[in-house]
């Protein structure tokens, strides 16, 4: 495993829990960067049916991790996609409701809300420190804190054969296969491969504010002007808001500090304005973001290497871990509709 984010220790706790050799690299904090964090929204609400399937598998994926890993409050898409992602759960058999607004939801916004407006009574909170606990507990022992210089591949044989070299430190170790989910460094990586996966990143921040404890559902919302929006309740008497500000302001040449400024001056700004929230940051979370990544799941193989890329990935991690460590030890190379479809 390259990676120790959430969807490389998930991947490295499979291989454990199967008897599984493996060591896992991580240049940082393990389930650092973009696992960072205690909270995420989980879904079923996406514009893809496929997507809405295997959500609805890494559902009871979570159920079997743990009862209460995700907190079932639901979840609010609001303007924007809201019924394109409608007739994607239509589709997929899911349970939702499309509205014309977002009266008696909870949502702590003062004033009306754009419709669309959709219920999906399946999503709700991920508990990602439980989550961290979890995985830590199983495949920790795997983890090696060393970043990974680059990835050398043979060509794999028709039997799925191969093997890759991993450098560290300029030294190189030879494995029979190779997961790669470094996040930020993925791109980069599967390039020494030869796999192209696009690489452009900004810079992203979600800020966290107080607010009257009580269950609300988390929230999609994509107004037809203003800022574009994800809230959820991220503690007790926390709510949580990332914002998606001008390109320009989080691009990554701009560097972190600006672009986490100019992102926090846009969602103080909304909060102020649009929210019942008390309107100071009392947290900030960042991380990276990948804008050509769109909300799907892309995964590639060169020879023993099968990478695995995309935003928003800790809500499909259950069947994600479970998915890689299968192809990990027969070669093969998942696909979102063949995972949705099991």
């Amino acid at each position: 495993m390259v990676g120790g984010g959430v969807v490389g220790l998930a991947t490295a706790a499979s291989l454990v829990h199967d008897g599984v050799e493996v060591v896992c690299f991580e240049r940082s904090t393990v389930m650092g960067e973009r696992s960072a964090g205690s909270s995420r929204i989980f879904r079923l609400a996406h514009v893809d049916a496929d997507l809405v399937r295997l959500a609805d598998r890494a559902r009871a994926g979570f159920a079997r991790w743990g009862a209460g890993i995700v907190d079932p409050v639901g979840c609010v898409v609001s303007g924007g996609d809201a019924a394109e992602r409608a007739r994607a759960m239509a589709a997929a058999g899911a349970a939702h409701e499309l509205r014309d607004d977002a009266d008696e939801l909870g949502l702590p916004v003062a004033g009306p809300v754009a419709g669309p407006v959709l219920v999906d009574p399946a999503g709700g909170v991920v508990d990602v420190d439980a989550v961290r606990a979890l995985l830590v507990g199983t495949a920790g022992h795997t983890i090696v804190r060393a970043e990974v210089d680059g990835i050398t591949a043979t060509t794999a044989h028709p039997g799925g054969e191969g093997t890759a070299e991993v450098r560290v430190g300029g030294v190189p170790r030879r494995f029979d296969a190779v997961v790669l989910a470094a996040g930020a460094g993925t791109a980069a990586l599967a390039a020494d491969v030869g796999v192209d996966l696009p690489s452009a990143l900004q810079h992203h921040a979600r800020f966290t504010f107080a607010l009257p404890d009580r269950p609300r559902p988390a929230w999609i919302d994509a107004p037809p002007t203003g800022l574009r929006t994800y809230q959820h309740r991220s503690g007790p008497g926390r709510w949580s808001v990332g914002g998606s500000v001008d390109a320009a302001a989080v691009a990554w040449e701009v560097g972190p500090a600006e672009a986490t400024s100019a992102s926090r001056d846009a969602v103080l700004r909304f909060a102020r304005e649009r929210l019942t929230v008390v309107p100071e940051v009392v947290e900030t979370l960042y991380c990276t973001h990948a804008p050509d990544t769109g909300d799907g799941i892309t995964f590639a193989r060169s020879g023993a290497v099968l990478a695995v890329w995309g935003e928003n990935l800790m809500k499909f991690v259950p069947v994600l871990g479970q998915a890689l460590a299968a192809a990990a030890v027969d070669g093969s190379t998942p696909s979102v509709r063949e995972l949705a479809e099991v």
